[in-house]
């Protein structure tokens, strides 16, 4: 089984919401997210879960999964095709659970980038 590629996805106004969280956070959570990130690509998605860097959320969505101190550090993908995966965004939280409204957010990424995947491909 191929190693899983992630990448930030990109939105039609340009922003790269994930990008723009990681670039908030201070050093050590963002290292660790990074981390997070890597190891997954590294091991493979079923060792992550194993470790557990990544969870299922939903259908075809996923969250990956840092700790520093008593902020859980978090970033929501799902599968494109192959080995590729997009993240859509990222977010900290104090608890362990994962709110309803960033899965929502997650979801409504999702739909627009294959929303605009599709229009490419129309052209």
């Amino acid at each position: 089984m191929e190693k899983p590629k992630f990448r930030p996805y990109k939105r039609p106004n340009g922003h790269m919401e994930f990008i723009e969280f990681l670039d908030s956070l201070p050093l050590k959570e963002r290292a660790k997210l990074q981390l997070a990130i890597h190891t997954t690509e590294e091991l493979g998605l079923q060792e992550a879960a194993q470790r557990l860097l990544v969870k299922k959320l939903t259908t075809n969505l996923y969250e990956l999964r840092s700790r520093q101190g008593k902020t859980y550090q978090r970033g929501l993908y799902f599968h494109v095709f192959g080995s590729d995966y997009v993240i859509t965004h990222g977010f900290s939280k104090k608890t362990n659970k994962t709110p309803q409204r960033e899965i929502d957010h997650a979801i409504d990424l999702r739909a627009e980038f294959y929303q605009t995947y599709k229009e490419e491909d129309d052209k």
